[in-house]
């Protein structure tokens, strides 16, 4: 049996998706696929367009035979720690022989070399560094020289490879494989046709950036029939965007009252909330107006906008300092919860369930008698942040909430 892992947010599922699914599944030889993938909020800091369980079919749709959940803590972190919860999740599940991630090089070889010096920092690198950073340039632009002068690459090469969305992330995957030793053999597919950001419609292939625009402004799923499987887009609503728009209002509400209550201590224990940005939020919350707005605002030079949603979303779903320690080795997820598994995809689960060193739950009730100490109260906080999602969600449209124990898992 070979199995290969993607790490990914679907958020929606798109045809760029797809491509990915099957060129992994032919490169690697696969039988089965596993994905893990973020629950209802994403590692851009916002909430996600559609619910978990909807992207679960999805995946499972088109190509997935097993999705797991990334825990929040990991999927609304940074790059490193994104990238570091889902291949802890694979490596410990013991079965995966490969993992697939998309880049704008293509290039493996050329990806590793990077991630080894950004994670070994050899003696030359750090020298190079410092230098040009002690001289006044910007932390990328050192990085990229030092990268550059190192491997003997021009500097705008490295640059180029280092500002992409997709590369960085994938950077970060091959530098979680040597972190954790693990066996798993990395390979990436070359995105194709649209960039991470671009914000309009190619021809069949997409970005999400873009599908969720055309969604929020035209409300008309038929413009996407070209750039989703027909599957997925079955599985969108007609009233998608503006749900979307009216989820994002209650949020904005909801980290508005959490910040008037908090502003006198401060948000210092809030997983990176430094210091500066804690005053800055405390400073500028008489002119807050909405989510959005309000993170622009807090806009630096030093910290992008898509750090402090990070930080506005780790306040407002209650995410600490202590809940992700240790910036250069987080610890591994000591679970694996299950979101959906396809029926032809029992002897996977078989294989996994004699082969894994962590809990693997298909049950979310029986969690209790599966975990224990902090790997318990990771789990009953994911719980109690996808219990928000869903009563912010059902007042949205207006009906009871879901109990996030009691949601059966997906089975196609």
């Amino acid at each position: 049996m070979r199995v290969n892992g993607i790490i990914a947010e679907y958020n929606p599922f798109h045809n760029g998706h797809l491509y990915q699914l099957k060129q992994s599944k032919e490169a690697t030889g696969s039988d089965y696929t596993i994905v893990v993938m973020s629950g209802n909020f994403t590692q851009r800091g916002d909430v996600a367009f559609c619910e978990k369980h909807v992207r679960t079919r999805m995946a499972l749709q088109n190509g997935a035979d097993l999705v797991i959940e990334l825990p929040a803590v990991y999927a609304v972190s940074s790059a490193w720690e994104f990238a570091f919860g889902g291949i802890s999740i694979l490596n410990s599940l013991g079965v995966a022989d490969t993992v697939s991630f998309g880049s704008e090089c293509g290039e493996l070889e050329k990806l590793t070399q990077i991630a080894e010096i950004l994670l070994d920092e050899p003696e030359e690198y750090r020298c190079i560094l410092t230098r040009c950073l002690s001289e006044g340039m910007s932390f990328p632009a050192a990085r990229d020289l030092a990268v550059g002068t190192f491997l003997k690459k021009s500097t705008e090469e490295m640059s180029e490879i280092l500002s992409n969305p997709n590369n960085i992330l994938g950077l970060e995957y091959l530098k979680a494989l040597k972190t954790l030793h693990s066996s798993m053999r990395p390979y990436t597919v070359r995105r194709i046709e649209s960039g991470y950001h671009d914000k309009t419609l190619g021809e069949t292939i997409s970005s999400a950036t873009a599908i969720r625009k055309t969604l929020l402004q035209e409300n008309d799923l038929t413009l996407l029939q070209d750039q989703m499987p027909e599957s997925a887009l079955s599985l969108l609503s007609y009233s998608g965007g503006e749900e979307y728009t009216k989820l994002n209002a209650l949020l904005s509400g909801a980290l508005y009252q959490k910040l008037y209550w908090e502003q006198e201590q401060g948000f210092t224990s809030y997983l990176d909330v430094s210091a500066a940005l804690s005053d800055r939020i405390r400073n500028r919350l008489v002119d807050f107006q909405d989510f959005d707005s309000f993170s622009l605002l807090l806009k630096t030079k030093e910290m992008t906008l898509t750090r402090i949603r990070r930080s506005l979303l780790h306040i407002l779903l209650n995410i600490r300092a202590r809940d992700l320690p240790g910036m250069q080795a987080p610890k591994p997820v000591p679970y694996a919860r299950v979101l959906g598994f396809r029926k032809d995809a029992k002897p996977l689960l078989s294989e996994i369930k004699r082969h894994t060193s962590i809990p693997f739950i298909t049950k979310p009730s029986d969690a209790g008698e599966q975990l224990d100490g902090d790997a318990l109260l990771l789990f009953r906080q994911d719980i109690a942040i996808s219990q928000f999602y869903l009563g912010l969600l059902y007042q949205v449209r207006g009906e009871r909430p879901l109990n996030e124990y009691t949601i059966p898992i997906v089975i196609e």
